[in-house]
């Protein structure tokens, strides 16, 4: 599978009810985390070692829990619109009010928390169903 192809894949399961705009932002994320030099992700060479981290995308497991996870990212079939976006992403597209975050999740609430749960991430914005963080001094010793 291509860069275009996984990434347009990981955005439909991720974020494909999130609109333009949120899978932009899921999209911003992930190509930030490509490009990242330091920290974690400053490890990450290519954007299957981001996509297929550990314990970073639900949708890039085929288990969850020992069970079969049927939403993921070979279950996907990406529209136009999601090859668009992973195209957008990869020639440096950046959705401005996100471009410093490393991390999103949906909380499943109303609110975000206002420290990403490992605590290297401070809370930035909200878009749609998702909590977007930026890296905190922290993260750069991981």
């Amino acid at each position: 599978m291509d860069d275009v192809e996984l990434l347009a894949r990981i955005l439909q399961c991720e974020a494909g009810g999130e609109g333009e705009d949120g899978m932009r932002a899921v999209a911003t994320v992930i190509a930030n985390r490509l490009e990242e030099t330091q920290g974690e992700y400053g490890r990450q060479n290519t954007l299957e070692d981001v996509i297929f981290a550990l314990r970073q995308f639900d949708c890039a497991r085929e288990t969850i829990g020992g069970r079969y996870n049927p939403q993921n990212i070979y279950n996907m079939r990406p529209e136009q619109i999601h090859y668009d976006i992973a195209e957008w992403a990869l020639n440096g597209g950046r959705l401005p009010i996100v471009s410093e975050s490393l991390w999103y999740f949906n909380p499943y609430m109303p609110s975000c928390r206002e420290n990403f749960p490992n605590q290297n991430g401070t809370f930035g914005i909200r878009i749609g169903d998702h909590c977007f963080y930026l890296p905190t001094e922290s993260y750069y010793l991981t």
